[in-house]
């Protein structure tokens, strides 16, 4: 397989990914009330930092690359991959609540899924969808990691609470159904 194909394949599979990496926490996590006061208020945050990226992106769910338009505002002002980042944020507050060895691969895992798979994959169709304003846009905006404040006209864009319902709740659902079994792991 070929490091396009498997590109495509680790995108397409991003949800199974992370359901296996999320399986693999549970089945190590030994959680304490502190590992789970550090680590909880991150899985909070990647919630949030989720619906307000779903809100601004509009339409994302679904096994191929698709756009309608290049979102450069919102969370999206500050990285250009909100929604993964929110992913690392809720992974590592699991990993935290599971304890060291969690977090050593929760981090080698999202190091190889997202920056060298699925990220190098939409980004290469946004290239090609929308061309130089693209290349702009990821110039001047980090991947991942906020390394600066973005200027007021890229903070602030549309966005449709619509799509939390449409689109998020799932997430919502697998994020609390997760952090609840996670929590669980407490008594057994």
């Amino acid at each position: 397989m070929g490091d396009q194909a498997l590109r495509a394949w680790a995108f397409k599979m991003r949800g199974g990914l992370w359901t296996g990496l999320f399986l693999l926490l549970l089945a190590m996590a030994r959680p304490t009330s502190l590992r789970l006061a550090l680590g909880l208020p991150l899985v909070a945050a990647g919630q949030l930092l989720r619906f307000w990226a779903a809100g601004s992106i509009g339409l994302y769910r679904g096994e191929e690359v698709k756009a309608e338009r290049l979102v450069t505002w919102g969370p999206y002002g500050w990285v250009r991959n909100p929604l993964y980042l929110a992913n690392g944020l809720m992974g590592l507050g699991w990993a935290l609540s599971a304890g060291p060895a969690g977090v050593v691969l929760f981090v080698a895992a999202f190091a190889a899924i997202y920056p060298i798979l699925i990220i190098p994959h939409e980004e290469a169709f946004l290239e090609k969808r929308f061309g130089e304003p693209f290349r702009a846009f990821r110039e001047s905006t980090p991947m991942l990691l906020p390394l600066r404040i973005p200027s007021g006209k890229r903070r602030c864009g549309p966005y449709d609470a619509s799509v939390l319902w449409r689109s998020e709740r799932h997430s919502l659902w697998v994020t609390l159904a997760a952090t609840a079994l996670l929590i669980s792991r407490l008594w057994w």
